[in-house]
């Protein structure tokens, strides 16, 4: 049993004060409710946070490719793929978990309670399958249990090098020769997903340009219903091209055509849209998965987000190369790159309440759960585990505030040294910055001084 007091605790109607949450032996809420009469409350409790799209292994290279050539060759995504490249054929399992496990601390650290892991590094140096053809899965969720974050496992489905094209032998770690062999990795996955109770597996394809058209439409097909289908589309101009020159139209219109998009889907990315593609998306009620430090990082451009929201589209946001990690930070971007190309401030608030932040928290919450599999559209709720990002009211920008204020100080004007910690299940995984694990830092070190990486 717990119980937790605080000056005010969010919810989608706004703040309760004296807000007073008791919690079962799991962590489950059993009441919520405000009570004037308790005034040992401090600080303020926001929904842990969904990053709905992370590549942890990419931890290990965050600002490591901004040494760009002095030549006159273009430094773009294409160029930062062949350092990834690089780090990716060197990664043992050992690492890999090392590497996650410091990654998802860090990620508690900044609010998020649950992750959705994109993952494809799936096989051996040589590019050979492991005994357990989920091993790098399963270290993946190792590390997930030892930092405490939840976990959405996907899996992805890489066959192919390119439209048409067999894979690179740099990808050789990635690939997944038929739908079968696929099959039997989400399998295996699902499997080691039971080596811990908050891990849950969903179904990926990287990319349409990495996975034949026919097996795209078998796997939605086949995939079961209800159950989260992640994809990377649309991120860079010269996938669309190759996309129009190889299949005779844009990705997203070829998605719409030949498999039944719905909310069950999760586009990440989806730079670059025509206003058909825009509409058919929206009406579908599909979700696109933001990640804007990432994608201002790679230079992808700016998602279409105004004229999206004007017809009704879900998003939420995840940190994918990891270069940023602070939900807040996430939110600033993606609004001020709106901002700048509309001359508007009132990014997420048309037609709705004008509460930017407020918006901005709930459709990352909403979408975001939806994106690891979870119908729940209450922020905080009886019968469901109490995951929180608690704010300290010591900041003096928070000690000053109205609750009229709060959300949008927190979006706009924070970062996490107003952080008091982060709970998941009832339990304190990060409290004034501190993880009781002392040595998931050491075993990172040791880790990336071995890859020699940096």
């Amino acid at each position: 049993m717990g119980e937790f007091v605080f000056k005010g605790l969010l919810q989608e109607k706004g703040w309760i004060e004296n807000a007073v949450v008791k919690t079962n032996d799991f962590g489950v809420i059993t009441s919520i409710k405000s009570d004037p009469e308790r005034k040992d409350g401090c600080d303020y409790a926001i929904p842990g946070f969904q990053n709905a799209h992370s590549h942890a292994f990419q931890y290990a290279m965050a600002g490591l490719a901004e040494l760009h050539s002095t030549s006159k060759t273009k430094n773009d995504f294409w160029s930062w793929r062949k350092i990834m490249y690089d780090l990716a054929l060197n990664i043992t399992p050992d690492q890999m978990e090392d590497i996650a496990t410091m990654l998802y601390k860090e990620m508690l650290r900044h609010g998020y309670t649950h992750v959705a892991e994109f993952h494809y590094l799936h096989h051996d140096l040589s590019g050979e399958k492991y005994n357990n053809c989920s091993e790098m899965g399963e270290r993946i969720i190792a590390a997930a249990k030892r930092a405490g974050i939840k976990l959405t496992l996907v899996p992805i489905f890489y066959q192919n090098g390119g439209f048409g094209r067999k894979a690179e032998n740099e990808q050789r770690r990635f690939i997944s020769s038929s739908f079968n062999d696929y099959k039997n990795l989400v399998e295996a996955s699902i499997s080691s997903s039971k080596n811990y109770e908050h891990s849950s597996v969903a179904y990926g394809i990287h990319s349409m340009r990495a996975v034949s058209a026919e097996n795209i439409i078998k796997l939605s097909e086949q995939k079961e219903n209800g159950a989260p289908f992640h994809i990377h589309v649309s991120e860079q101009l010269k996938e669309i091209e190759d996309s129009v020159a190889f299949l005779g139209l844009r990705p997203v219109d070829w998605l719409s055509e030949n498999i039944d998009l719905n909310p069950d889907y999760h586009l990440v990315h989806a730079t670059h849209l025509t206003q058909n593609e825009i509409e058919s998306i929206a009406k579908s009620q599909a979700n696109v998965v933001l990640c804007p430090s990432t994608e201002g990082n790679l230079g992808d451009g700016i998602f279409p987000l105004n004229e999206f929201l004007r017809h009704g589209g879900k998003w939420s946001i995840g940190t994918d190369s990891h270069v940023g990690l602070n939900p807040f930070e996430e939110l600033r971007i993606l609004d001020y790159g709106q901002r700048l190309i509309s001359h508007n401030r009132n990014t997420f608030g048309n037609n709705i309440s004008g509460d930017n932040g407020n918006i901005a928290i709930s459709s990352a919450l909403v979408n975001g759960r939806k994106a690891m599999g979870i119908e729940q559209t209450h922020y905080f709720e009886v019968g469901k585990s109490f995951d929180a990002l608690i704010i300290s009211d010591q900041h003096p920008l928070i000690q000053t505030v109205s609750l009229k204020n709060l959300t949008n100080t927190l979006v706009y004007s924070s970062d996490n040294s107003i952080y008091k910690g982060t709970i998941v299940n009832g339990d304190w995984k990060i409290k004034d910055g501190q993880h009781a694990d002392d040595n998931i830092h050491a075993d990172f070190i040791q880790t990336l001084n071995a890859l020699r990486v940096r």
